[in-house]
C-alpha cells in the first residue's frame, strides 16, 4: 500500500526535484504531494523483466530504462515513475545531459511508458484513469496497461491527442507502433 508523506504545503515539481529524506525510497509526486512507493511485488518485477528482455530484441538496449520520471500535467505538480520506459531519439537524448534522469514537461516525451498493474483499487484507478489521462496529455505515443489480475494488456496508442484503447490477452499478441517486431503474446508475459 502506497503512503501519502505529510508536508506543511504542497510541492513545485523543483521542491521534489530538491526533496531528499536520506533513506532510498521512492516517490512520485502527485497533485503536489510526496506518494511514497511501496517495494514492488515479485510477480509485477518478473513481468517488467520478461517486458524488458522482448524490448532490447527490438530496440537498442540504453533506449529501454526503469527509473525514469516523467512531469506529467495535474492540478498540481505531478511526476510518475513507470515500471519501464522507451526513450524516444529525443527525449534520450533530452536526458542524457540533465543532472538526473528525469524528462520535464519542456523535454520531448519517451515514446512508450509500461505500468504493471499492483493489487488494489487505488492502483488499478491510478493506472487505468490517473496515468491514462497524464501521459496521454503529455503525447506520449504508447502506453501500456499490463494487468497481472485480469492477465490483459490494455496497449494504449495516441491518436490525435487522446488514446485509443485496444485489449489483448491469451494467445494475442501486442500489435504496438513503437516496437513492431514485438514477439510476445499476452500469455507470454505472465507466464
Amino acid at each position: 500500500m502506497s503512503q501519502t508523506v505529510s508536508l506543511p504545503t504542497y510541492l513545485t515539481f523543483e521542491d521534489y526535484l530538491a526533496y531528499d529524506d536520506g533513506t532510498d525510497r521512492r516517490y512520485e509526486l502527485v497533485d503536489g504531494v510526496l506518494v511514497e512507493m511501496p517495494p514492488e511485488r515479485d510477480e509485477n518485477l518478473g513481468i517488467a523483466r520478461t517486458l524488458l528482455l522482448e524490448l532490447i530484441k527490438h530496440l537498442p538496449a540504453d533506449r529501454v530504462v526503469w527509473g525514469t520520471e516523467i512531469e506529467v500535467t495535474g492540478r498540481r505538480a505531478t511526476a510518475r515513475i513507470p515500471d519501464l520506459l522507451v526513450h524516444s531519439e529525443e527525449s534520450k537524448a533530452a536526458v542524457a545531459s540533465a543532472p538526473r534522469a528525469t524528462l520535464t514537461r519542456d523535454m520531448p516525451p519517451p515514446a512508450l511508458v509500461v505500468e504493471v498493474v499492483s493489487p488494489g483499487q487505488a492502483n488499478r484507478e491510478r493506472d487505468y484513469r490517473y496515468k491514462h489521462t497524464e501521459y496521454a496529455a503529455r503525447g506520449i505515443a504508447e502506453y501500456w496497461i499490463v494487468d497481472p489480475e485480469t492477465r490483459q494488456v490494455t496497449l494504449c496508442q495516441w491518436v490525435s491527442g487522446q488514446y485509443e484503447d485496444q485489449v489483448y490477452s491469451g494467445d494475442e499478441i501486442l500489435q504496438s507502433t513503437v516496437v513492431p517486431g514485438f514477439g510476445l503474446t499476452t500469455a507470454a508475459i505472465f507466464a
